[in-house]
Formats: C-alpha cells, sequence, structure tokens
C-alpha cells in the first residue's frame, strides 16, 4: 500500500489549515513545523501611518492588535500574498489589497493608490525580512519605516511522531513552503533519517528557490507549485493515488 503520511514543515499560522487540506484530500497530515514563531509587541506612532505593508500572515496578530488600541483598523494594509491579505480582513482590516504573492506588484499597488506626499508607510515584517521590499518602496519614492513583529527561529529537533513516521517508511511526501523553513528542518533531522527520507518521500515545495535548497541536501523527486502560494502547494501535492 502506498504510504500516506505528508510531513507538513509550515508553522501556524498556516499549519492548522494545511493539514486540514492534507486530510481532505485523503492523506494521513503529520505535523513538524521548521521553525518556532516568537512574537514581538507593536505599537503604532501617535502619527498614524498612511497605509501597513505585511510581508507575512505572521505579522498580522501583532499589526491587528496595535491597530485596535488606537481604533486604526480603517488604515490601508497592503499585503504580499492573498492568504496574509485574508487574514488582515479576518482580524478586523476593512481595506486591504494583494499583491496576489509578488513583492514588486505590491509596490506597483502602492504607485497606483498611495502618494507619497500622505505620510510614512510602517513595513511590518519578521526579523531579516521586508529589507528588499523596503528598498523598493524607497526607489519608488515613498517613507518607509520597518518594524521586526516577529522572529522565526529554527527548530533544534524533529519530533518523535515525526521521526518514527520516517523510520517506519509511512512518509510519502514531505511539504516545504520558505528555503528558510526548509534549511533548518533538514538541519535538525538527523543524517541517516535524512538518507531514509529522501530515498522513500518526493518533496512539494513552494519555489525554486526551495527546491535548490533540497537539491543540495541531495533529494530527487521534487515538485515545485506552479504559484508561490499554499494553494498551488496543494494542488501540487494532489489527492492521495487510492
Amino acid at each position: 500500500m502506498h504510504p500516506r503520511g505528508v510531513i507538513v514543515t509550515r508553522p501556524e499560522p498556516g499549519l492548522s489549515e494545511t493539514m486540514a487540506a492534507v486530510a481532505d484530500a485523503g492523506w494521513l497530515p503529520l505535523a513538524s513545523p521548521a521553525l518556532v514563531v516568537q512574537r514581538h509587541t507593536l505599537r503604532l506612532p501617535h502619527k498614524l501611518p498612511a497605509a501597513i505593508l505585511l510581508t507575512s500572515g505572521q505579522a498580522v496578530s501583532a499589526v491587528a492588535h496595535a491597530a485596535q488600541q488606537v481604533k486604526a483598523l480603517d488604515i490601508p494594509v497592503y499585503a504580499v500574498g492573498d492568504r496574509t491579505a485574508q487574514r488582515a480582513r479576518d482580524a478586523g482590516f476593512t481595506h486591504v489589497k494583494s499583491a496576489d504573492g509578488d513583492a514588486r506588484a505590491l509596490v506597483v499597488l502602492l504607485q497606483t493608490h498611495q502618494q507619497p506626499q500622505c505620510g510614512s508607510l510602517l513595513l511590518c515584517s519578521g526579523a531579516g525580512q521586508g529589507v528588499e521590499l523596503a528598498a523598493w518602496c524607497r526607489q519608488a519614492g515613498f517613507k518607509v519605516v520597518r518594524r521586526v513583529v516577529y522572529a522565526a527561529k529554527p527548530i533544534q529537533h524533529i519530533n518523535a511522531q515525526t521521526s518514527a513516521a520516517i523510520q517506519a517508511a509511512k512518509v510519502a511526501v514531505v511539504l516545504f513552503f520558505s528555503a528558510e523553513s526548509a534549511a533548518s528542518w533538514l538541519a535538525a533531522l538527523p543524517k541517516a533519517e535524512q538518507n531514509l527520507l529522501a530515498a522513500q518521500a518526493s518533496a512539494v515545495v513552494i519555489s525554486g528557490r526551495v527546491a535548490g535548497v533540497l537539491r543540495a541536501a541531495g533529494w530527487q523527486n521534487i515538485r515545485v507549485a506552479e504559484h508561490v502560494s499554499a494553494a498551488a502547494v496543494m494542488d501540487a501535492l494532489g489527492a492521495y493515488p487510492a
């Protein structure tokens, strides 16, 4: 019988919904988040920004809490991806636009809907992230203030359930959602289990950059999603072959 196990390396937010989608497709999901996310507190400045930029769904909770504190959920929000945009709407923001997963397209959105003279942009991201987007926005004439609202730390060990599934050859697929998380997850996996997994399972990844990390680690069977989105990763996974 074809193994049903699918390891999901995505941290929350997003882990639970991906686990549910994997189960709905007939697979057996195994939660093994590659990163531990630490939230930071954000306070909005007295002079509110003209708009807020979000690079990840990880940033939404801190930003929404800060906006609620000053009753500013009507600030325009520009999200790089659709899921981040939806999380912002779910958190109460009323004016949200998505760049469909393309950071450069977000700059075009800003040029269409915002005027540089109307105030600064608040870019909320993880530690070490958002720097390139901030530079592009500044090149387009905008003043950008960047705030780190979370830090993603690599895990040190793979959980026992995942390790047991690998050793028992019950894993068919591993899902990877970023190059950073792929490198972190592989680094936490003992070499013997890495070799077992690369031989028995395929990887479904969100981008070619992630595929490069896996190829460097010796993986051969890799499927790359057609678009940089969680939905495209699920499309690439497909249904369990009954």
